[in-house]
């Protein structure tokens, strides 16, 4: 039987003028979330014709890892940080890797 990773796309829409708040959330994020069992990958990015756009590009172990992220404390201290720095709800998909 093959296991297969999960990939997460996660999109964050900052206010505008909460760019540069929203970052420092969301890059205390990077370094406790790739020391959590099952993270392969990890990453922030930030659209370079949109500064409000934030989005992690992850891939995880399996759902149970990524679900362990979901429920981890420093994910859920950020998330109540972002409440106030957000367009609208983050958009958060999971997918596995078709070819």
């Amino acid at each position: 039987m093959t296991t297969q990773t999960i990939r997460v796309v996660a999109h964050i829409t900052a206010l505008p003028d909460k760019i540069e708040e929203i970052k420092a959330v969301l890059l205390e994020l990077i370094e406790p979330t790739r020391q959590e069992a099952g993270a392969i990958k990890y990453e922030l990015l930030q659209n370079q014709n949109d500064p409000t756009d934030f989005t992690f590009v992850e891939e995880w172990a399996s759902n149970d890892a990524l679900d362990t992220h979901l429920n981890s404390t420093h994910l859920q201290a950020a998330a109540a940080k972002l409440q106030s720095l957000v367009a609208a709800p983050p958009d958060i998909r999971r997918y596995y890797l078709v070819a």
